[in-house]
């Protein structure tokens, strides 16, 4: 079993409040991993330290194999990461968002122009190309963002509730380029509001006040609380929390 997130009682405490509370889970390669919880429940916590931004007070961890507290940089280099807010630049095209962030991400300028283009059919956004992304509606906005965001064939892209506010048909078709990066061997780090998407990952921790309360499948999950939705698996665990944003 190869595991790409590896974590041991990670904690992140600010001053006497502990965030993220021991922390311990496994991540394999091309799985599609939800990271669940109420506001307050230390999901945005957990997600930093994984991806090199915050340093943990305690505990162990490896993201793509390397050391949330030694190496930061190689971790941000082998990661893609799409935020709950659109994280293209509105003023550019869609052709020079492709391309900027191409070029952030190492590659060459044959690459980019190589991936620019099947990005662009792959998208059904050629005619849309040289339009500034500002002028796309949501939903395209943010399959742009995912796409951008495993342009380099990241280990593990991080999306922290990437449909927020986009309509059921569009947020489907969001959750299909998800499975096709997880074909890719891309490994999938998850985070959402919406209890049906829940559903689509392959296992799921569920956070509260700080801690991780369940972690299984979907399907496990449902049988263990006895109940026939991942909306009544959340509500069982997430009533107790004492804490939230």
């Amino acid at each position: 079993m190869e595991y790409v997130i590896k974590t041991d009682k990670l904690t992140k405490r600010f001053g006497d409040f502990v965030a993220t509370n021991e922390i311990t889970f496994e991540v394999e390669k091309g799985e599609i991993f939800g990271f669940l919880g109420a506001n307050g429940a230390g999901k945005t916590t957990a997600m930093r330290m994984l991806c090199g931004l915050s340093m943990p007070s305690s505990g162990t961890a490896t993201v793509a194999g390397f050391d949330v507290y030694k190496q930061t940089e190689e971790i941000k280099r082998n990661i893609g990461y799409m935020s709950q807010r659109f994280s293209l630049y509105e003023d550019l095209t869609v052709q020079e968002n492709i391309r900027f962030f191409g070029g952030i991400y190492g590659l060459s300028n044959q690459e980019i122009k190589t991936k620019s283009e099947d990005l662009l059919e792959q998208l059904g956004l050629k005619n849309e190309a040289k339009k500034l992304v500002a002028s796309l509606p949501l939903g395209w906005k943010q399959k742009l963002s995912f796409s951008v965001a495993v342009l380099h064939q990241p280990k593990i892209v991080f999306l922290d509730e990437p449909t927020g506010g986009v309509d059921p048909v569009t947020r489907r078709q969001f959750w299909d380029l998800i499975y096709e990066a997880s074909a890719k061997g891309i490994t999938v780090f998850v985070t959402t509001h919406y209890m049906d998407e829940a559903e689509y990952c392959n296992r799921i921790s569920i956070m509260v006040d700080g801690k991780i309360e369940a972690l299984d499948t979907p399907a496990n999950l449902k049988s263990q609380f006895k109940v026939n939705s991942m909306d009544e698996v959340f509500f069982e665990l997430a009533r107790g929390a004492k804490r939230s944003d």
